[in-house]
């Protein structure tokens, strides 16, 4: 069991993830289990088959509360019934295409759903900590190549991108109002994470698991733009983020509320679709090809977004330990243990997990004393 970690503050603790069946949420919930938390996840059944979630085989192993974020009677009625001591918000609506082909259900998931966390939220008084993921995305990205700081505007082209600037606007509207005096006890962030890579996201038009899909499937991996760069990291570096954040407000009320970037260091190789793509063909030694897609930009997307993380550097103390390589390497490996049939996979996870801890305890982060 990893207990250690975040100074211990999650032990014995309820926490209340919403999205706690996704790709990011599955991986949080295993880590938050092996820090000593008492988790209640509330969520739509997984939705991917396969998924990590049913993978790591979580379900008994928390209070696991099926429910749409936007049933705000179940939600409300969930959360005071557990108290929870934390809440971390990542039920959304999370994909650009999908948002294309279901946008009224993209603007409800990710608007009225961080509506109803907040509200809940401030009619339980357990309630000490909060952290809502939302996405680079947020940002009013005018296709320039300086990285994005917090205090940037919001924007957004497609409804995606739009639904979580807005979320981020809404989630500043409740904390100006409602968390902002002394009376108030609960603390609320926002994170904004780049683009995350890690074993066990099965999703449809992202990139890792469209190549995983199609080597396993020996077909050259389809790319739709190649050349589009993106702020790549490891699933467990914006995790330790937010975790961190989490017990920085429990501990320090007041300082540590706000908006907060995620991503690796602008000083780091940020790569294209591309080279991502190459780099993971090599690593799983296969002798497929990646073809561009014909008609790929029907739907727009911003060809370059990079985020400016140095606030979490100075004041948090965090920042990304895995290099681009060690990342993909991570990854790979977690998808061909998959594959192999033969691995325990929450048994490997809590592997990758010790191993990305060892690694930030020797690049000195403080959260992982």
């Amino acid at each position: 069991m990893i207990l250690d970690g975040f100074h211990k503050i999650f032990r014995e603790k309820t926490v209340l993830i919403t999205g706690h069946t996704g790709f990011q949420g599955a991986w949080l919930t295993l880590w938050l289990k092996l820090l000593g938390a008492k988790i209640i996840g509330y969520s739509l059944e997984p939705p991917t088959k396969p998924s990590l979630f049913e993978s790591l085989n979580l379900q008994n192993e928390l209070t696991h509360i099926v429910a749409d974020i936007r049933d705000k009677k179940k939600l409300f009625d969930s959360i005071n019934s557990h108290k929870p001591d934390f809440v971390f918000h990542l039920a959304a609506q999370s994909l650009v295409r999908a948002s294309y082909e279901r946008p009224v259900d993209t603007f409800e998931i990710n608007i009225i759903g961080t509506v109803n966390i907040l509200e809940a939220i401030r009619n339980c008084e357990s309630i000490k900590s909060c952290v809502i993921m939302t996405s680079d995305k947020c940002y009013d990205n005018k296709i320039h190549y300086s990285p994005h700081l917090e205090d940037d505007p919001m924007g957004g082209y497609d409804p995606y991108s739009a639904s979580k600037g807005s979320a981020e606007l809404v989630t500043s509207a409740y904390r100006n109002s409602f968390f902002s005096n002394n009376k108030s006890e609960t603390e609320i962030a926002t994170a904004r994470a780049g683009n995350v890579i890690g074993g066990g996201d099965w999703a449809k038009d992202r990139i890792i698991p469209d190549s995983i899909r199609s080597i396993c499937n020996h077909q050259n991996i389809r790319i739709r733009n190649p050349n589009f760069v993106r702020p790549w990291q490891y699933v467990l570096e914006p995790l330790s983020g937010i975790l961190w954040l989490a017990a920085k407000m429990y501990l320090e009320k007041k300082k540590f509320s706000g908006a907060w970037n995620f991503g690796p260091s602008v000083n780091q190789k940020h790569i294209s679709v591309k080279d991502l793509v190459s780099i993971i063909i090599e690593k799983w030694n296969s002798n497929i090809d990646f073809e561009i897609e014909k008609n790929s930009n029907d739907l727009y997307e911003s060809p370059s977004l990079t985020i400016d993380s140095s606030k979490a550097n100075k004041y948090l103390g965090w920042k990304t330990t895995f290099s681009i390589d060690e990342a993909i390497n991570e990854t790979v490996l977690w998808y061909k243990k998959f594959v192999d049939g033969n691995t325990n996979m929450q048994k490997f996870t809590i592997q990758q997990i010790d191993n990305y801890i060892i690694n930030a305890k020797e690049n000195n982060l403080i959260w992982a004393n």
